[in-house]
């Protein structure tokens, strides 16, 4: 298994805190964000390689970081060759791209880059590797307000945990069970990445690819509970920097 962060943004929504610094090494109690991504990954079954993919502006960044750090497997990093917001890949447009480049053929946990959290993932790992075997599992949470579902892709599930509906920022979510930018893909269905972006060309949100791939092919989800920031706006990032211990 590898996983893959996604590294790519510019954070133009952080406006002049992630000018020169990419959102995921924004610090977090002198620490940068990503090394709590790592501390929480760590030692996860077959995990074999952390890949990164940044762009043209923080490749370097994230290179100097990736020589100073250190969780027992190696840390790649890959250069989308973008340079600014406007011609960047996109969320799944960087997935294709770090699986052409990379030439994957593992399963591939996805990370977003701006994701805080204080949960276990060894529970999600086993499930995705043992219970549902060939199928993509995407971490989930209940946010517990429908305002706040609002900015997200809400889930419906059937008593397998079988996602049955998925709708992007709903203006009247039907629960607040929502997904975050965590996906366990297996090696089997990776082609299906490049399959949709000829299908449907939108490479900007995964949430787009989570909800056409769950009508070609059982997708399931698997709630975690726990502390979870999702680091997209100044107010996000202060909230983060006063409440995760």
């Amino acid at each position: 298994m590898k996983i893959l962060v996604l590294a790519a943004g510019y954070g133009t929504r952080l406006k002049a805190i992630a000018e020169n610094t990419p959102k995921p090494l924004l610090p977090i109690s002198d620490r940068p964000l990503m090394n709590y991504i790592l501390d929480r990954v760590k030692g996860l079954n077959r995990l074999n390689e952390v890949i990164v993919i940044t762009n043209n502006k923080f490749a370097e960044t994230f290179e100097q970081w990736a020589a100073e750090t250190s969780i027992g497997v190696p840390i790649t990093v890959v250069n989308d060759g973008t340079n600014s917001p406007e011609d960047r890949l996109g969320s799944i447009g960087d997935i294709n791209f770090a699986i052409e480049n990379r030439q994957l053929e593992d399963d591939l946990l996805v990370i977003g880059g701006d994701n805080l959290f204080d949960y276990n993932v060894d529970e999600y790992i086993m499930f995705a590797q043992e219970k549902v075997a060939g199928s993509a599992v995407i971490g989930l949470y209940d946010v517990g307000d429908r305002e706040e579902a609002k900015l997200y892709g809400v889930v419906g599930l059937d008593d397998t945990n079988r996602i049955i509906s998925f709708e992007e920022k709903p203006q009247e979510p039907k629960s607040t069970l929502i997904s975050m930018c965590f996906y366990y893909l297996p090696k089997d269905n990776l082609s299906l990445v490049g399959q949709y972006l000829r299908e449907v060309g939108k490479a900007d949100k995964a949430g787009d690819y989570i909800r056409w791939l769950h009508k070609q092919t059982d997708v399931y989800g698997f709630t975690f509970s726990g502390k979870w920031f999702d680091i997209g706006s100044v107010e996000a990032y202060q909230d983060a920097q006063k409440n995760f211990k």
